[in-house]
């Protein structure tokens, strides 16, 4: 499965970004998708997950609250809405398809590439 992050961007703290996961193929349904980030000299890091039923999400401790993992399967696309959005979130973002169900601990065999989060006054 082809993944394509979008919805990047430069955004002022306490903003609001939505970033979109869009794949290539139906059998996306049947894939858990994740969303990771990459700061600026640091490790990759789970960001959310949600399984292809839509009915488990999973989040990194410090995101939950402020960010909400959804999706559409119907248009193949899986959201990440992001709000009161700190410089600390500044990094690039990507998703990553697992076809099994296991949340920040998943196997993610399929990456897209991702997309820029800046957060800055």
């Amino acid at each position: 499965v082809q993944l394509q992050a979008s919805g990047g961007g430069s955004v002022q703290p306490g903003g609001s970004l939505r970033l979109s996961c869009a794949a290539s193929e139906r059998t996306f349904t049947s894939y858990t998708i994740g969303w990771f980030r990459q700061a600026p000299g640091k490790e990759r890091e789970f960001v959310a997950a949600i399984k292809w039923t839509g009915d488990s999400t999973d989040y990194q401790d410090s995101v939950k609250g402020r960010i909400t993992i959804s999706r559409d399967n119907a248009k193949n696309t899986v959201y990440l809405q992001m709000n009161s959005l700190k410089p600390e979130d500044t990094a690039v973002y990507s998703c990553a398809a697992d076809s099994h169900w296991g949340g920040k601990y998943g196997n993610y065999d399929y990456w897209g590439q991702g997309t820029l989060v800046t957060v800055s006054s």
